[in-house]
């Protein structure tokens, strides 16, 4: 790359990470969206070639396939014997790829995907997407069991991952990127984008969601579903679901049962799976040989139930259907679900590629009609069509494993094209999720945001979230300019003894900034032009928490605050900790004076209000009254003395009761009433 290219890339860095939330993530959000869909097709096609490869053509055994992928019934091996022997080779391909190229690629991908947000959102590899695809497609399509949404969570999640190395994002940024590149993924191939949307929010977390990724989620989730759906069909998996419906209330009782049943099989999936995968890694040996193995055990029990083999969606599909269900053997029926949790332990568990969020939706819907064919000879008022306990059961099992009940429930809506089942679902999702407790089947994910590392200085120090960057900025001491040389800014940066400074062009934009290390690689009679200058800077919007997590990611003592292109000032840790004691202590000390029978009070600037144009400062405010906050559009703004009010800023004031009059008097409006009073309005911000 030039540095007239390395410049230009520069600029564009720097806007888009100045730019505003919305704006920002519309046209990165949008770009994520793109590329998980394109690999979501990729990987779709790559798997049904690698089908009709190894099972197809080898083992002469063509899966079930769902009504919106072709509606292929269910039939047997042709040549049964070579089962073993087929997830045997494929098991060993897939192993000689991952341990090879990318050894993290292993297992499930979604947990690495979860591990990436928290952990280390700039440092997927490139190579992992593309070597997950590979050994994915051949693991599932030669008879492995398997799901489809982990290659392509880590596709998206990779592809997040690049852009913010590209981009050079904030870690806030990056792990935002990750997030909704995960759930584009996800949400196309399961053709659910409002599912997907919300997975990427609710999946990293066992108790919270990652709510900075809900809006680009929806952006990128859309964006991926439209471009799968070009290419794959936007019919849903299973499509429109027949004899869907909730209208007798004493249905709650199986509906109940099936929580718990959903439960005690989650908690056994967990366990079966965690299980197999801490004996495979006991094994000595090479570790490429163990998928291999694995696979020639999950093609013996293929043998005498191929439902094992695949995706699985096929069996689903028949499990919709009354005369298919009833067609099939109660002993297979009953024993699916148990078997798939075997043959999805051996198939990942053992260092194959492939996801477990399918596996799970299969064994939950397999568990669901099974307890139809149980209950519906014997017991009144069981439906009569046994998709709605297929239905409420993969909700449940999923969900509650996952501990992401309503990504769960939307994504099967969305799958079956119904959303009739949400009501039972939720009392059923609501037990199972008891019985599993704090297990989850994703081992990377945390309890909630405060035991993120992404958000370690937001949880420590809330009061530096409402900070705004700009508002603590200091005024730089120096600042060059691209048309000096190199030996001036080195001699006029050594003349004030600093280590670095912002550098700006003719019209005062900013540029970068440069220290010693980057002069002194330079040629004396070069211009700062010619130098690859650092464009790192936060934006003035950002708050103290995400300033301060960037300077820690960097190993930096200051950074530059920017509006647009205009530079505001520069930052260093400690200014940051000044303005926290600083605002820390107003608070306390004015909330103190107001005494324990303060109230809450909001209210909007009126027009006739003399507040109107006055600093803070300068304000006539009545004794005992503390402004904790104003919001202007839709901006919370921490007030400092030199913050100038206008007519219709929204305020939030803590006062006492005898000057509350004197208060609406200044304000030039009747204030909202406060949270204590009845029909109270708008809530104080937190």
């Amino acid at each position: 790359m030039t540095l007239d290219q390395a410049r230009i890339l520069g600029r564009v860095r720097q806007r888009i990470r100045s730019a505003e939330y919305l704006r920002k993530w519309v046209i990165l959000g949008a770009l994520i969206g793109l590329i998980s869909g394109v690999g979501a097709v990729v990987f779709f096609y790559a798997l049904d070639l690698a089908t009709r490869v190894f099972l197809g053509a080898l083992a002469g055994f063509v899966p079930p396939a769902p009504l919106g992928e072709g509606s292929a019934p269910i039939t047997l091996a042709t040549r049964p014997w070579a089962l073993p022997l087929v997830v045997g080779l494929g098991g060993l391909l897939a192993g000689v790829i991952v341990f090879r190229f990318a050894p993290e690629a292993e297992g499930h991908g979604t947990d690495a995907a979860i591990a990436a947000i928290h952990h280390g959102p700039r440092g997927i590899r490139s190579r992992i997407p593309l070597v997950k695809l590979v050994a994915s497609a051949i693991t599932i399509g030669s008879g492995g069991s398997g799901g489809r949404e982990g290659p392509t969570a880590q596709i998206g999640a990779g592809f997040g991952s690049f852009l913010a190395r590209f981009l050079d994002l904030d870690a806030r940024d990056a792990r935002i990127a990750v997030s909704c590149g995960m759930g584009a993924g996800i949400g196309a191939i399961f053709r659910a984008p409002l599912g997907g949307a919300i997975l990427a929010a609710e999946i990293p977390y066992r108790d919270d969601v990652e709510s900075d990724a809900l809006v680009p989620a929806f952006v990128a989730s859309i964006v991926a579903f439209s471009v799968f759906g070009a290419f794959a069909g936007f019919s849903p998996i299973f499509g429109r679901v027949a004899g869907l419906g909730f209208t007798d209330p004493r249905q709650l009782i199986y509906y109940a049962l099936i929580g718990l049943a959903a439960g005690v099989v989650g908690r056994l999936y967990i366990t079966s799976f965690y299980g197999f995968t801490a004996w495979f890694r006991r094994w000595p040996g090479s570790r490429i040989v163990r998928p291999a193995i694995a696979g020639l055990a999950v093609g013996a029990i293929g043998i005498a139930l191929p439902g094992v083999l695949g995706t699985g969606y096929g069996w689903v599909q028949a499990g919709f259907d009354r005369t298919s269900l009833l067609g099939l053997p109660l002993w297979v029926v009953l024993a699916l679900p148990f078997v798939r949790i075997l043959a999805t332990s051996l198939s990942i568990g053992s260092g194959g590629s492939g996801g477990v969020f399918g596996p799970g939706m299969v064994i939950g819907g397999l568990l669901g009609a099974g307890i139809w064919r149980l209950l519906e000879p014997v017991a009144p008022g069981v439906p009569i069509d046994p998709s709605p306990f297929v239905i409420v059961a993969m909700m449940a099992l999923f969900g509650s494993i996952a501990h992401a009940p309503l990504a769960v429930m939307l994504m099967v809506a969305e799958m079956t094209d119904s959303l009739a089942m949400l009501a039972p679902a939720m009392l059923a999702i609501g037990i199972a999720t008891l019985i599993v407790g704090d297990r989850s089947i994703y081992k990377e994910q945390l309890r909630s945001r405060t035991d993120s590392p992404a958000h370690r200085f937001r949880a420590a120090l809330p009061l530096l979230a409402a900070i705004p960057a700009g508002t603590a900025a200091r005024i730089p001491r120096l600042t060059l300019r691209l048309g000096e040389t190199t030996a001036s800014a080195r001699g006029r940066l050594r003349d004030v003894a600093l280590p670095g400074a912002p550098v700006l062009d003719r019209a005062g934009r900013f540029q970068g900034s440069v220290d010693e290390g980057m002069l002194s690689s330079s040629d004396e009679a070069e211009t700062l032009e010619r130098v690859e200058l650092d464009d790192r800077a936060v934006s003035a919007d950002d708050s103290l928490g995400d300033a301060l997590g960037v300077l820690t990611d960097l190993h930096r003592s200051w950074i530059p605050v920017v509006a647009g292109d205009r530079l505001l000032g520069i930052l260093s840790a400690q200014d940051i900790l000044g303005a926290y004691r600083t605002a820390l202590a107003g608070n306390v000390r004015q909330i103190r004076s107001v005494g324990s029978e303060g109230e809450l009070v909001e209210a909007d600037i009126g027009p006739d209000s003399t507040l109107a144009g006055v600093a803070v400062a300068a304000a006539p405010w009545p004794r005992d009254v503390v402004l904790v906050s104003v919001e202007r559009g839709d901006r919370l703004i921490i007030p400092r003395g030199d913050l100038v009010l206008s007519r219709g800023d929204h305020v939030t004031v803590f006062t006492a009761r005898a000057g509350r009059a004197s208060l609406d008097a200044l304000l030039g409006a009747r204030a909202a009433p406060t949270s204590e009073e009845p029909n109270a309005g708008r809530s104080p911000p937190a």
